[in-house]
């Protein structure tokens, strides 16, 4: 039997020998490496609907220690987009806070000429404003509630993205906060989930819409998280179980979400556009 030869350490110099490798003769060569950056959204404007609390409120904090400048558009719960901007401020940033009803379609314009009237441009679009309004039986669903969760949820999604478009350049970004639940639905949230689905189908097709201007959209799709819309719209004993049937067992905090807008906000996620992003506790979701 022969004998096998030890094996030999390969220094570097016998690597490089004996021709051309494959990579140099590409043209273009491919880019391996970005320039490291610290503050992924430094010199960024990002406009953030319903940044007063929860999510949004997260993602608003988020964004301003990676380096963005933010505007908040909120409905009116001033107390606590005022407590949002106090840590923003804090932290050394900047906030504008705008508040109002986005499901007309006149303030929503109202809100992007502010912005652009301030810093010149929009450069991250987050739709994220949402209501919900749980109930047992489809009966209970009306019509009032059935068109302004729709209102709330979708339309003033499209109304702000029309509005924005002509201010936003190549290397922008719209971000849309969708749900698990237009993936799997819901029994009590049945409108709801209806809109989230929606949002899904809006992604897709402003992605291949935005495609040829180099403006990437794309959606995240939380699971149960531990917001203020919890407590106000669930009963004691569901808010006292929210969450437990996740993989996970529990309901994740809004800082637990955010940095999943912060990637698709941020030059790292310059090759991805019209998918949504699943940080719902281990929830598997196909589609």
């Amino acid at each position: 039997m022969q004998k096998s030869s030890p094996k030999r350490k390969i220094r570097p110099s016998q690597v490089v020998r004996g021709g051309q490798g494959k990579e140099a003769r590409m043209r273009p060569e491919p880019v391996y490496e970005k320039e490291k950056k610290y503050l992924r959204l430094e010199g960024k404007v990002a406009l953030i609907t319903g940044g007063d609390s929860g999510i949004g409120r997260s993602v608003a904090i988020a964004f301003v220690k990676e380096g963005a400048e933010v505007c908040i558009a909120y409905h009116k719960d001033h107390r606590d987009a005022r407590e949002t901007a106090k840590r923003i401020k804090e932290l050394g940033g900047t906030c504008m806070l705008i508040p109002g009803d986005i499901s007309n379609e006149q303030h929503c314009k109202k809100i992007i000429s502010a912005v652009v009237n301030t810093w010149g441009r929009i450069d991250i679009l987050i739709n994220n404003a949402a209501v919900q309004t749980p109930q047992k039986k489809l009966s209970n669903i009306t019509a009032r509630q059935l068109i302004r969760t729709f209102e709330v949820n979708v339309f003033s999604q499209l109304y702000m993205i029309k509005a924005a478009e002509q201010f936003m350049r190549k290397g922008a970004s719209i971000i849309n906060t969708t749900s698990v639940t237009a993936y799997r639905g819901s029994s009590h949230l049945i409108d709801y989930a209806s809109t989230k689905g929606a949002i899904v189908s809006m992604v897709r097709s402003l992605a291949a819409y935005f495609a040829d201007k180099g403006i990437r959209v794309n959606g995240v799709a939380p699971g149960p998280v531990w917001t203020p819309l919890i407590p106000t719209t669930f009963s004691p004993k569901e808010v006292s179980t929210f969450g437990s049937d996740t993989p996970l067992k529990r309901a994740a905090n809004p800082v637990e979400i955010a940095y999943a807008y912060v990637f698709l906000g941020s030059d790292d996620a310059s090759y991805i556009t019209g998918q949504v992003l699943h940080p719902n506790g281990g929830e598997i979701v196909n589609a």
